[in-house]
């Protein structure tokens, strides 16, 4: 059976995506009073708009480390998979308050025939796009997983608990952006997952 964890980085809690047309005098204002997502939840006014959608990036969803030139099983050293993204926001229609999320990311980790120690660290991308794809903001995330003896699957959910984002007018939904997640790549591992070949976290058999 794999192993799990709960895991909430410090500075994920400091989260905080600005506008460009903001100025970094104006972002301090915001950030200063943004409240966590678990004081407003309880607010039975609803958002006037939908949430801003949560995402993995399908080319950067998974990351298989590949040992030589030849793709087969038994060089296959750390794998990673995203396997599911769930976010909740809060936000009003009668001011311009920030959008308030938060997200939790569960991610599976393998390690192959190939891997040379028991601890592996992952880079994970948290990006803010407006909904023409341009990147609002960008930050990654260092995630270590460590491998128990005989153990080769370890899931672990990252939690974001205070996203805030930005808004111009209380009028800004939360359908102006997208929050996406993915691994940080070489361009090897982003050519193998375009390549449709696959390398599941535990079984290890391509299909």
């Amino acid at each position: 059976m794999p192993s799990s964890a709960m895991v909430r980085h410090p500075n994920a809690l400091r989260f905080f995506m600005r506008l460009s047309v903001l100025s970094l005098f104006a972002a301090a204002l915001v950030l200063s009073g943004c409240s966590s997502v678990r004081n407003t939840l309880g607010d039975a006014n609803p958002n006037p708009g939908p949430c801003p959608n949560a995402l993995a990036l399908y080319d950067a969803h998974r990351l298989v480390e590949i040992s030589g030139d030849n793709a087969v099983y038994e060089n296959v050293g750390f794998t990673g998979e995203i396997l599911n993204v769930a976010s909740t926001c809060r936000y009003s229609g009668r001011n311009a308050d920030p959008i308030h999320m938060e997200m939790a990311v569960r991610l599976a980790f393998g390690r192959g025939p190939a891997a040379q120690s028991d601890t592996k660290t992952y880079d994970m991308f948290v990006a803010v796009t407006r909904t023409d794809r341009a990147v609002v903001d960008r930050q990654v995330f260092p995630i270590t997983v460590t491998f128990e003896p005989g153990e080769d699957r370890v899931e672990v959910i990252e939690e974001f608990n205070s996203i805030s984002l930005p808004r111009v007018s209380p009028t800004t939904s939360g359908a102006n952006y997208e929050i996406i997640v993915g691994f940080e790549l070489t361009d090897e591992q982003l050519e193998f997952n375009r390549s449709g070949l696959r390398f599941r976290v535990r079984a290890g058999q391509d299909d």
